[in-house]
């Protein structure tokens, strides 16, 4: 599938049209309501959907049963509809089994869920793995609901189908690989759910538009965990191999300003350590932690331990609104999901720049003079680059030698800029001038020097 769909990402009406389509779906790990989203988000980006079926042993793990689900609704003694999947999909617990019962007020008290501390919103529950069924509904309205006989009626499926999830590559000039991945599995929920996956179609059609890629893209939407162990079946092998980095995008629109980032298992990787050196107010760090987190877990752990970090912004379980009825497009806020994107394509970009490189001069340094890159009177004017910033002539100089000092193929530029005393954003349009005389090229691992 070749994607032909336009799709402003720096506009946030853009990325409201698009949740507009995705939030009224009762999404799972499975069913129609994920393939239905799925096409959704594979419309604006070219990405194949897979499939692994039901009963398959997937590592651990068995791929369960599908679930569809048409309606639900629970209705009181009175006739009055006391929970309703068409109010909205959090009425229902999550992979319910089929049920059509009469029940008095205590046969039904186990099959209701609540959150006592937040009396006014409705909770997100899920029973994946275990058969069960059930509705949710606000505190102060369960606790009201009176003696009497209740009509339990969720008209679901399932049966055998299978796990979903999308994938596909931006091809670069490296075979070298950079996965962004998110979720896809929640339904009616903004933050915890929805933010990743537009965050997601941004970078695809912000990086689809540079003009050069140093490295692939690999994208991926999956739902949580499962989905991801699914992927992993099926491309661990592959991802061993070609894998340089990974990030999963998770709960990017909410309303906390910094973003953050949690490191890789390993600790070393190149996005770790970007993210140290880009550590500070607008970008928090976290060490990598497996009692909480997202589809990094399944990335991360023993077997695989592939070098995949997790960036957020608002995170799962530190908002009250965290699962609950409470997530809604209000809260989330469209202009930070472009914020987001806005953040993480400069850091995909200082990624790209990272290196390592190495010097095209065999032995010691290029003459810079003749380049224009070495002043013939030492005085302190300022030099025009090639991409027409300006920098002083004495701090231009530095930079080049310090840079060409490093172009040995296997140091990467953020250590330079360290013992240079500079920001990697400052050795940007150093670096471009360098490649663009001729004087150092990119040195992927697949390189030979």
């Amino acid at each position: 599938m070749t994607c032909n769909a336009e799709f402003n990402s720096r506009d946030p009406e853009a990325y409201s049209r698009v949740f507009d389509d995705l939030w009224p779906i009762c999404r799972s790990i499975s069913g129609p309501g994920l393939r239905d989203s799925l096409a959704i988000l594979t419309a604006l980006m070219d990405l194949g959907i897979e499939g692994v079926a039901s009963g398959t042993q997937v590592f651990d793990w068995v791929v369960p049963p599908e679930w569809s689900i048409r309606s639900a609704r629970l209705t009181g003694p009175d006739g009055q509809v006391v929970a309703d999947m068409a109010v909205t999909n959090l009425s229902v617990v999550n992979y319910s089994e089929p049920v059509d019962r009469v029940l008095s007020r205590a046969e039904l008290e186990p099959h209701l869920h609540s959150i006592p501390h937040q009396p006014t919103l409705t909770p997100y529950v899920t029973s994946y793995y275990r058969r069960d069924w059930g509705f949710c509904l606000p505190h102060a309205q369960r606790v009201a609901l009176p003696d009497g006989d209740y009509h339990a009626r969720i008209d679901s499926t399932l049966a055998p189908g299978d796990v979903s999830f999308a994938t596909g590559l931006l091809p670069g000039d490296s075979g070298r690989e950079i996965l962004l991945s998110s979720y896809l599995c929640h339904p009616s929920m903004a933050n915890n759910e929805l933010s990743g996956p537009l965050v997601l179609l941004g970078l695809y059609h912000r990086l689809r538009d540079w003009p050069r890629r140093r490295y692939s893209y690999r994208f991926l939407l999956n739902p949580e965990t499962i989905g991801s162990l699914c992927f992993l079946h099926r491309y661990h092998e592959h991802l061993s191999e070609t894998l340089e980095d990974g990030l999963v995008l998770t709960c990017l629109g909410g309303p906390t300003e910094a973003l953050s980032y949690k490191a890789s298992r390993r600790g070393d990787t190149g996005f770790d350590r970007l993210a140290a050196h880009l550590a500070g107010p607008d970008l928090a760090l976290r060490p990598f932690d497996p009692t909480g987190g997202s589809d990094e877990r399944q990335f991360c752990a023993p077997g695989f331990d592939l070098p995949v970090g997790q960036i957020g912004r608002t995170l799962y379980g530190r908002y009250p609104e965290y699962h609950t009825s409470g997530d809604t497009k209000a809260l989330m806020g469209l202009d930070r999901i472009v914020d987001a994107v806005d953040r993480i394509e400069e850091m995909l970009r200082l990624n790209e720049a990272r290196g390592p490189w190495i010097g095209t001069a065999q032995h010691g340094e290029p003459q810079l003079g003749r380049r224009g890159l070495y002043p013939s009177v030492n005085s302190p004017t300022n030099w025009h680059l090639s991409n027409d910033e300006v920098m002083d002539s004495r701090r231009l100089l530095d930079m080049v030698l310090w840079i060409l000092s490093d172009a040995d193929g296997r140091r990467d530029i953020i250590e330079t800029a360290t013992k240079a005393g500079v920001g990697l954003r400052d050795l940007l349009p150093v670096i471009r001038t360098l490649e663009d005389k001729d004087l150092i090229r990119h040195h992927l691992r697949e390189d030979t020097p």
